[in-house]
């Protein structure tokens, strides 16, 4: 089962021709830089409905996200916001709890950065949280519970960081563990793979959510 989540990560970066941190799986598309089957190293033409689709598929996957959740951040994104409802929305995701996690590098995937939230392996501001949707706010603080340092995860994390840790999370050390505090609300230039939000935009501008 392990083995076949691990290939279905890796087709799924292969067939959206990019690398997603968030599925935890470098190197998707260093031996095969074209999409999976029999004819995906052929030539491909996108219509432009394709286009619009493949960005959406990209925040859902990288941020390990059903539809309805994507949508119901959509619309608490589009409430207030008279312009750039993306940037909100990016804004949200990128402070999930989950991803805070994984862009700290105490986890080398979302998925399982989502895993230490709902053990309850993890708090904010020292009290446990194990809501993985959970928004951290600007000037709290995300640790770790002491022995949850120790957690095969964390470890796997931080011999091979997946990424750098963006500038709106500011990482420190307290008592030799790492902890880190939301600093600035992250935008679209926080997205951490080729993203197109006039793309994405166009896609939801016909729909309903």
């Amino acid at each position: 089962m392990k083995k076949k989540g691990k290939v279905a990560r890796f087709k799924i970066q292969r067939r959206l021709g990019t690398e997603l941190p968030g599925l935890g799986k470098p190197g998707a598309l260093e031996r095969r830089p074209y999409p999976p089957g029999e004819n995906g190293n052929k030539r491909r033409k996108f219509s432009d409905y394709a286009l619009r689709l493949e960005e959406k598929q990209k925040i859902r996957f990288h941020y390990g996200l059903r539809e309805e959740q994507l949508r119901r951040f959509i619309r608490d994104s589009k409430r207030g916001a008279s312009t750039n409802w993306v940037n909100k929305l990016i804004g949200l995701l990128e402070r999930r709890l989950d991803n805070v996690v994984f862009r700290l590098g105490l986890a080398p995937s979302i998925r399982s950065a989502r895993q230490l939230v709902s053990h309850k392996h993890v708090l904010v501001d020292g009290k446990v949280v194990n809501i993985a949707s959970y928004v951290v706010k600007p000037g709290q603080k995300v640790s770790l519970k002491e022995k949850a340092y120790e957690n095969q995860i964390v470890l796997r994390a931080k011999e091979a960081p997946r990424l750098e840790v963006p500038d709106f999370l500011r990482k420190e050390e307290e008592n030799g563990k790492a902890v880190g505090i939301v600093q600035a609300i992250p935008g679209v230039e926080h997205v951490p793979f080729t993203f197109d939000a006039g793309l994405f935009t166009e896609y939801y501008a016909a729909r309903k959510v």
